[in-house]
């Protein structure tokens, strides 16, 4: 592939230490900070002939984890005719995060970055190419589906720190996390349509297989179209990985900064939920039809992808740093609204408002990989991302369980309100410790 060594219009950089290609201007090793383009857009990201591979390895291994997602749940119910077992194939998605992010963080620091990314790949493609084996028990599809999904964090961690390395730390870096981002909340509303077409179309073992051919490709990007960087840390003494993951978990949590960044990733997320994980029986209580729920679990991730498209195009890096505090306290505002048990037109309002506030986070990727130090950074995004997951599935399932006592619109309803009083707590508090920390930095 030919080099691209062209920058974004407006960038102010020597071209002879850094372009389109290495925006660290740093080659093979660690990036050099350096002026971000004045008018940094999701352009000048595409410009960087690197994070192209990575958008392309993202968007096939992204598609393929919900196609398959969707079809092995399809495989466990035909094989079983349990609604319990083919429930809990799902669930399985989000409960080995926290174990993967805690036990395994370590791997995305101590060794190459790339080498990581493409063995998580091949692990998964070699995991889900048994799955399709017609000899693989249900018990056996169950614990691969635990693997993949204990792989998952430190994939996706690693590839987070990666974007430093390749887009630098700035406005690039930004933006990168943003349209990963975004092609996440868009392959919630593309892929489950993909996967139930490939089920009209073939068995759920067929469409399994595809999963498989996306992880090699998604392998053979980030193989051939990023370049080989060093470990951030030395890989040490192979018995100490376990011991190296938790050390890193302990430093980043016992860091009141970076603590306070993480939890304000993580509370709204625990809270705003609830309305997806009960949206079957809020429809079924309102009198909506299988239309008006098809809207409402599509409701939440396009008000998502609206609002940071907008934060990513029209906010600079200033203004999208003044908007985290107030747009996470009052993100979970409108699901207050449910009090009223609200139609289905009002609800899908409600929806879209409180996916919108999500907009903050586009802000907070600034602030977090700004507070976490580069030693630490691949363990970092590994817990994020295992603790977001994990938040997640807790919520459902809180929530769900709430419901078996409280009428779902109450329960929807608390969640908004508690919700938003944690978040402005939280929100406080990090106000509080930014403070602190920025002034002893430039003391």
């Amino acid at each position: 592939m030919p080099s691209d060594t062209s920058t974004p219009a407006g960038d102010p950089r020597d071209t002879s230490t850094a372009t389109a290609d290495d925006p660290s201007g740093a080659g093979p090793g660690r990036p050099r900070p350096v002026p971000p383009p004045r008018e940094a857009g999701y352009r000048a990201v595409f410009a960087v002939r690197e994070f192209r591979a990575v958008f392309a390895a993202h968007l096939l291994s992204l598609l393929g984890v919900v196609v398959s997602e969707l079809a092995l749940t399809v495989l466990v119910y035909d094989l079983t005719g349990s609604p319990l077992l083919s429930a809990l194939t799902f669930a399985l998605g989000f409960l080995p995060y926290i174990v993967g992010g805690t036990l395994f963080a370590g791997v995305a620091d101590r060794y190459p970055a790339r080498r990581v990314l493409v063995t998580c790949d091949l692990v998964c493609a070699g995991c889900v190419a048994v799955m399709v084996l017609p000899g693989t028990p249900v018990g056996g599809l169950l614990a691969l589906r635990c693997l993949v999904a204990a792989v998952a964090p430190v994939f996706t961690g690693t590839r987070t720190a990666a974007l430093t390395d390749i887009l630098g730390e700035g406005p690039l870096y930004v933006l990168g996390r943003s349209l990963l981002r975004l092609v996440s909340q868009s392959a919630l509303l593309i892929g489950f349509g993909a996967g139930g077409v490939l089920l009209a179309a073939l068995s759920p073992r067929g469409a399994i297989t595809v999963t498989v051919v996306t992880f090699l490709c998604s392998a053979a990007l980030l193989r051939l179209g990023t370049r080989a960087r060093p470990a951030r840390t030395g890989a040490g003494d192979g018995g100490a990985l376990l011991k190296e993951s938790l050390a890193g978990a302990r430093a980043v949590l016992g860091d009141r900064e970076i603590r306070g960044l993480l939890l304000l990733f993580w509370v709204p997320a625990f809270f705003v939920v609830a309305p997806e994980a009960l949206a079957a029986p809020y429809a079924d209580a309102i009198g909506a039809g299988p239309a008006a729920l098809g809207l409402m679990m599509c409701a939440m991730a396009v008000g998502h992808i609206g609002a940071e498209v907008y934060a990513g195009t029209v906010l600079g890096p200033r203004a999208r740093s003044r908007i985290v505090l107030p747009v996470a306290a009052a993100g979970l505002l409108p699901l207050v609204l449910y009090a009223s048990r609200p139609g289905t037109a009002l609800s899908l309002a409600v929806l879209v408002l409180a996916g919108a506030g999500a907009a903050y986070v586009i802000g907070l990727d600034q602030w977090f990989v700004e507070a976490v130090p580069e030693h630490l950074r691949g363990r970092a995004m590994t817990l994020l991302t295992a603790g977001l997951m994990t938040v997640q599935g807790l919520g459902m399932a809180l929530a769900g369980l709430a419901a078996e006592f409280l009428p779902v619109h109450q329960v929807v309803a608390c969640s908004g309100a508690v919700g938003t009083v944690c978040t402005v707590l939280l929100a406080l508090e990090v106000r509080r410790t930014r403070v602190r920390y920025r002034s002893a930095r430039q003391a």
